[in-house]
């Protein structure tokens, strides 16, 4: 009896953490490629473009976690589509690792059409970054 109640509890505890991670459209990731190492504690700004007025609106400010990610941007309750900005500010994150920088952030614009997943990460170092639709 305990080995199904345990059973039971790990799959809803899995089917939740599913379900979760499957009620957002947008998710990032920063890989700082000069250390081979994530970067972790990065504000990330998401914005909209106001197609109206061309200004742009801040939705939300995560910060990135120990593995330099953010999984939880933009609900997937309501349409997302048209073009988003994510600024990194990389700044303070390049202070701490007593390393200067180029750049103070970083700015990536792209567009939702759909209902899909987007994940834009950014590989990072003080002189360079590159960025890709990643899934």
């Amino acid at each position: 009896m305990r080995n199904l109640v345990l059973t039971l509890l790990f799959v809803l505890t899995t089917s939740a953490a599913f379900a979760q991670s499957n009620s957002y459209q947008l998710s990032s990731h920063i890989l700082d490629i000069s250390t081979g190492t994530p970067a972790k504690g990065v504000p990330v700004r998401l914005e909209k473009l106001d197609e109206k007025t061309q200004s742009w609106k801040q939705l939300d400010e995560k910060v990135t976690d120990e593995n330099g990610r953010i999984k939880e941007f933009l609900s997937t309750k309501k349409d997302n589509r048209g073009v988003y900005r994510l600024r990194f500010l990389v700044a303070d994150y390049f202070k701490s690792q007593k390393t200067e920088s180029f750049y103070p952030f970083i700015e990536v614009v792209f567009q939702i059409k759909d209902n899909d997943h987007y994940h834009v990460p950014i590989t990072l170092s003080p002189y360079g970054y590159a960025t890709y639709r990643g899934n």
